[in-house]
C-alpha cells in the first residue's frame, strides 16, 4: 500500500555482503539502540517486525530483551505481517527515521537472491532458503507478475504500485507475456509451494464435501456411542411401568378393524411415533372388504317338531370390560358368510378333511347338515375347518372351545387363571389365508380406492357357508342332544362338563338353526401407521419391526403385548436419535398394521403396494403378534437369525429362573421353528422374500380372541409385573439394534445352508410316506442344496478377510472397502428374495417363496413347519409328474441363488 502523504521515500541502500552483514554481533547492533522510555512507542506493528524467534520465545536468563531504536544497518528480513497500511504510522519524534527503516526493510524483502542488482522480483517477497516452510505466522501475499509496457525492453517501467520503480526478473520477456521465475530461484520454489498448498486445500474440500471419507472415518474410528454402552443403555431403559401403561391404554376399549375404536388407537400410535422422535410418520389408508356382527343378527337354536326353537345359545360372554370399556365385541367370525340355514346337527371332531372323510366312510350323510367341530387339533386354521365342512356338503359350521384343549382341564380359567372359561368365545377369521392373503377382493395388488376390485362371489378367499364361534357352555347342550344318534366316537371325546358320551349324529339328529345376518363393507378404510429412524450409511436399506393394532376384543396378549413392546423399543431408540446421541447405519422402520385379525390385511396390502422396493431395500422383518402369553421364549422364521439370537439371549436373564434366556433355551433344545402361518411374516417372507422372524413368550393355551384377554387378566395371571414384556423388549431392542448398526449384517448363512439340507431329507421322507418312493426323486434338490452350502462357505470368507483388514488397520476402513461391505450386506439379504418364483405356487400365485409358505391343506404331521409348499401341493394332489417337474424347477432356483451369492 502506498505510504501516507508527507512521508519521504529514500532509495534502498545496496545489499551488504555476507561479511559486512555479520561483521557486528547481535549484541553490537543491539547496544547502539537507544533505550525506550515507553514500550508503547514501538506500536503493535513495530513489535510485529521483530524476529519470529523473539516473538514466540521469552528471553533466556543469558539473553537481554532487545531495546532501543532499530539500527540503520542490515538485519535479516522478517515475514511477520502483510498489513502494510499501518507500518509507516508512528507517534514519536523519530517517525521519519522509523518510516525510513521500515521502507528499507520492506524493499529488502522484495530482492531476489539470484540478482546482485537492486531490481525487485516481480514474483513478490524474497524467501531465504534457510527459512523453514511453512511457518504458521507467515502469511502469503498473493501477487500477480507484472506485464511489461515498453515493448519488450529490459529496462525499468514506472508503476504507480511501487512508487515509480519497477524492474523485470532478470530476463527478457515479450510483450504481453508474464515474467516467469528462473529455474532454481526461491521464487520458483515459492510458486511450487503455493500450487501444492492450493491442491492440498482443494483436495481437503473434496474429501470433506464430495466424498464420504469423513463420514466413514467417523464410523471407522468409533461411533460417538460405544456399542457396548448402547446395548447396556437399551437394556436398562426398557421400563415395565411404561409397557404396563401402554397395554392398559390400548386394551381399554374394543377396537375391531375399521371401527371408531381402531381409528382412535391409530391416532394415538401416530402421536406416539412423533413424540418418540421418529421421522416420516405416515398414515397409510387402504379400502378393504370387512364384515361386522349385528346385535340380533346371530343365532344358534335347536328347533322342535313344529320348527320353533326349544333352546337358544347365549352366544355372548359375560360382561368383562365394565362401563368404561364400552360395548364388548359380539361373538362372530371375521369374513364369515351371511346366511340363515338349518339342518341336522353332526359332530365332526376337529373338522379336518380326514374327520369328514371318516363320517362319510361310516355311512353318515352330511349334505345339508350343520357341522359342530372343535378348535385346535391337527387343522388349526378355523377357515380351513369351515371350508372342509363346505366341501363335505354341510350347510353351516359351528366351532366351539372344548375344555380338553383350552379350558379348566388344563388349570384355572380366566379371570383367575390361564385358560378359557365356560362362557369364553374364541373369535377368529375364517377367510382362507393360505389361499388368498390380505384383502380377498384384491389378490396380488393393493386395495387402493381407485383400483379395480373383484366381486364378493368371485373371490376364492371366502368360504361359502355361514359359521359362528361358540362357548363350551353352549356346546354342552348341543352335544347332549346328540346322544344316541349316529355313532358313538369315544376317540373323538372332549371334556365338556356333563357330556359323558360323544356321538356323531346323523340325518335323524335334532334340527339346528344357524343364523348369521351381518353388515358387509366392501370398501372399508383401514389405517396403517409407519415411523422411521433414518440410517446414516445405507438409508435406503431397512430393518422393519411390525405389530397388529386391531383386535377381535380387547387383545391384551394378542396383539397388544406386542404393541406395548414395539412402542417401548421405538421410544428408547427414537430418543437416542432425536438427541443426536446415535444414528443407525441402516434405517429402522416401525409399523402398526390394521386389519391383521381378519386376513393379515394391513401388512399384505403394504407388501403388495411396495413389493419391488421391499425386495431391494428390506433386509429383515421382525414381527410381534401375541408377544407375551407365558414364559417360554420361542422364535419362528428364517434360520439366518439363529446365531445373532443366541448371542442376544446370553445377555438377557430371567429373574424367576435365575438363568439367562440362552440357558433356558438350551435346556429345552430350542431352535428357530419354521415360519408361522398366521402372522405378518407371511407376506414379507413369502411374497417379498424378506427374511422374517416371529418372537414371543409362549404360555400354551390362553383365553385367546375372547373378551377375557384383557388388561386385568394380563396383570393378574398373564404376566404379573410385566417381567416377560420387559425381557422381550430387551431381546427385540437388541435384535433391531444389531441388525441396523453392525457394519456387517449378522446373518447366519451357514445355518440356512444346513437347514436346507435337512429340509430336503425331510421332504424325501414325507414323499415316501405319501407313496412317492418310486415316483419322486429329490436328488436335484439335494445337489442344489449342496451348491448353496458351497457358495455360503466361499461367501463368508470375505467377512473374515474384512475383519482381518480392519484389525490390521487399527479400525480404519478405506472408502472402497466400505462400499464392498455394503454390497456384501445387500447380497446376503438378497438370498431370500432370490428364492422367489415369479410365477408363484400353482393356484396360489401370491405365494412365491419356493422353500417357505403356508400349506394349502396341511396334514397332521406338517401343520407346523412346512417347507417346499409347491412340491407338497403337487404331491398331495396325486400328480407326481407335476411334483417331479416342480422339484426340478425349485432346484434350478436354488442353484441360481447360490450362483448369485458367489458372485
Amino acid at each position: 500500500m502506498a505510504p501516507e502523504t508527507g512521508q519521504r521515500y529514500e532509495p534502498v541502500p545496496p545489499i551488504p555482503t555476507y561479511e559486512e552483514a555479520v561483521a557486528g554481533s547481535s549484541g553490537s547492533w543491539r547496544s547502539e539502540r537507544s533505550p525506550i522510555d515507553d514500550p508503547r512507542d514501538l506500536g503493535a506493528e513495530g513489535q510485529g517486525l521483530l524476529s519470529s524467534r523473539h516473538a514466540f520465545e521469552s528471553p533466556t536468563p543469558t539473553q537481554q530483551a532487545p531495546t532501543g531504536r532499530r539500527p540503520r544497518g542490515y538485519r535479516p528480513p522478517t515475514v511477520e505481517t502483510d498489513d502494510e497500511s499501518d507500518l509507516f504510522a508512528s507517534d514519536d519524534s523519530d517517525s521519519d527515521a522509523e518510516t525510513e527503516y521500515v521502507r528499507r526493510e520492506m524493499q529488502e524483502l522484495e530482492i531476489d537472491d539470484s540478482e546482485v542488482s537492486r531490481n525487485r522480483s516481480s514474483w513478490g517477497k524474497r524467501i531465504g532458503l534457510s527459512l523453514s516452510l511453512p511457518q504458521w505466522r507467515w502469511t502469503w501475499r498473493w501477487r500477480l507478475p507484472r506485464l511489461r509496457s515498453d515493448g519488450g525492453s529490459s529496462g525499468t517501467t514506472q508503476d504507480a504500485d511501487d512508487g515509480g520503480n519497477s524492474a523485470d526478473s532478470g530476463g527478457q520477456i515479450g510483450p504481453g507475456l508474464l515474467a516467469l521465475p528462473k529455474f532454481g530461484s526461491a521464487a520458483l520454489l515459492l510458486l511450487i509451494a503455493r500450487i501444492f498448498a492450493m491442491l492440498l486445500v482443494f483436495g481437503f474440500l473434496y474429501l470433506l464435501f464430495a466424498s464420504d471419507m469423513f463420514t466413514n472415518m467417523a464410523r471407522r474410528m468409533g461411533n460417538p456411542v460405544d456399542p457396548e454402552k448402547l446395548r447396556s443403555h437399551l437394556q436398562m431403559h426398557v421400563d415395565p411401568r411404561r409397557i404396563r401403561d401402554q397395554l392398559q391404554h390400548f386394551t381399554s376399549y374394543a377396537h375391531l378393524a375399521g371401527t371408531e375404536g381402531d381409528y382412535a388407537l391409530m391416532e394415538d400410535t401416530e402421536m406416539l411415533f412423533k413424540t418418540y422422535g421418529l421421522e416420516s410418520v405416515t398414515r397409510d389408508v387402504y379400502h378393504v372388504y370387512l364384515n361386522y356382527p349385528k346385535a340380533g343378527g346371530r343365532a344358534v337354536e335347536i328347533l322342535g317338531q313344529d320348527g320353533k326353537p326349544i333352546w337358544s345359545a347365549k352366544l355372548e360372554e359375560e360382561e368383562t370390560g365394565g362401563e368404561t370399556a364400552g360395548r364388548q365385541t359380539y361373538s362372530f367370525h371375521g369374513h364369515s358368510k351371511s346366511g340363515d340355514v338349518k339342518g341336522p346337527l353332526i359332530y365332526a371332531n376337529y373338522g379336518s378333511r380326514e374327520d369328514f372323510q371318516a363320517l362319510k366312510d361310516s355311512g353318515i350323510d352330511t349334505n345339508g347338515a350343520i357341522a359342530l367341530v372343535k378348535y385346535y387339533g391337527p387343522l388349526s386354521d378355523p377357515g380351513l375347518k369351515v371350508k372342509a365342512a363346505e366341501l363335505a356338503g354341510f350347510a353351516g359350521c359351528i366351532i366351539y372351545s372344548d375344555p380338553a384343549d383350552d379350558g379348566f382341564v388344563n388349570g384355572k380359567t380366566a379371570p383367575d387363571g390361564h385358560f378359557m372359561p365356560a362362557d369364553g368365545v374364541h373369535r377368529g377369521g375364517v377367510s382362507l389365508r393360505s389361499w388368498i392373503l390380505g384383502d380377498v377382493l384384491t389378490p396380488t395388488w393393493a386395495s387402493r380406492d381407485n383400483l379395480p376390485r373383484m366381486k364378493v362371489e368371485q373371490t376364492k378367499g371366502l368360504v361359502k357357508i355361514p359359521s359362528l364361534p361358540l362357548a363350551s357352555r353352549d356346546a354342552q347342550v348341543l352335544l347332549q342332544h346328540l346322544k344316541g344318534f349316529g355313532h358313538h366316537v369315544p376317540q373323538w371325546s372332549g371334556r365338556v362338563p356333563d357330556v359323558d358320551e360323544y356321538w356323531t349324529g346323523n340325518g335323524s339328529s335334532p334340527i339346528v338353526r344357524l343364523k348369521n345376518d351381518q353388515d358387509e363393507e366392501e370398501r372399508q378404510p383401514i389405517w396403517n401407521v409407519y415411523g422411521r429412524i433414518p440410517g446414516q450409511e445405507q438409508q435406503e436399506k431397512k430393518i422393519i419391526i411390525g405389530n397388529a393394532r386391531d383386535s377381535w376384543a380387547f387383545g391384551a396378549a394378542d396383539p397388544h403385548s406386542g404393541t406395548a413392546i414395539m412402542l417401548e423399543v421405538a421410544r428408547i431408540l427414537g430418543d437416542l436419535y432425536a438427541r443426536g446421541a446415535w444414528q443407525p447405519l441402516r434405517t429402522i422402520e416401525f409399523m402398526s398394521w390394521d386389519g391383521e385379525q381378519y386376513n393379515l390385511i394391513g401388512s399384505t396390502e403394504y407388501v403388495e403396494q411396495n413389493e419391488d422396493a421391499l425386495r431391494s431395500e428390506a433386509l429383515a422383518y421382525i414381527n410381534l403378534g401375541g408377544a407375551v402369553s407365558g414364559s417360554t421364549l420361542r422364535a419362528a422364521g428364517s434360520p439366518v437369525f439363529r446365531n445373532l439370537l443366541l448371542q442376544i439371549l446370553n445377555r438377557v436373564s430371567d429373574p424367576y429362573f435365575n438363568a439367562t434366556l440362552r440357558d433356558l433355551w438350551d435346556r429345552r433344545h430350542g431352535d428357530i421353528d419354521g415360519p408361522l402361518n398366521d402372522t405378518a411374516c407371511i407376506p414379507f417372507q413369502d411374497i417379498a422374500g424378506t427374511s422374517s422372524l416371529d418372537l414371543y413368550f409362549d404360555g400354551g393355551r390362553f383365553p385367546r380372541h375372547s373378551n377375557y384377554d384383557n388388561f386385568e387378566w394380563m396383570e393378574k395371571d398373564g404376566d404379573p409385573g410385566f417381567v416377560y414384556h420387559t425381557l422381550l423388549g430387551q431381546v427385540v431392542g437388541l435384535l433391531v439394534l444389531e441388525l441396523s448398526d453392525r457394519p456387517i449384517m449378522p446373518f447366519d448363512m451357514p445355518a440356512y445352508a444346513d437347514n436346507l439340507n435337512r429340509w430336503v431329507e425331510e421332504l424325501d421322507s414325507w414323499a415316501t410316506k405319501q407313496g412317492g418312493a418310486d415316483r419322486l426323486s429329490v436328488a436335484p434338490l439335494r445337489d442344489a442344496s449342496n451348491e448353496v452350502a458351497k457358495s455360503v462357505r466361499e461367501f463368508t470368507k470375505w467377512e473374515v478377510n474384512w475383519e482381518n483388514t480392519i484389525v490390521a488397520a487399527s479400525g480404519w476402513e478405506p472408502t472402497g472397502l466400505g462400499r464392498s461391505r455394503c454390497e456384501y450386506n445387500s447380497r446376503m439379504a438378497k438370498f431370500d428374495s432370490d428364492l422367489l418364483d415369479a410365477a408363484g405356487i400353482p393356484n396360489r400365485k401370491q405365494f412365491k417363496h419356493v422353500v417357505f409358505g403356508p400349506p394349502l391343506w396341511p396334514d397332521t404331521e406338517s401343520d407346523g413347519a412346512y417347507y417346499f409348499p409347491s412340491i407338497r401341493d403337487a404331491a398331495l394332489s396325486g400328480n407326481w409328474t407335476l411334483a417331479q417337474e416342480t422339484v426340478n424347477k425349485v432346484a434350478g432356483i436354488l442353484r441360481q441363488a447360490a450362483a448369485n451369492l458367489a458372485k
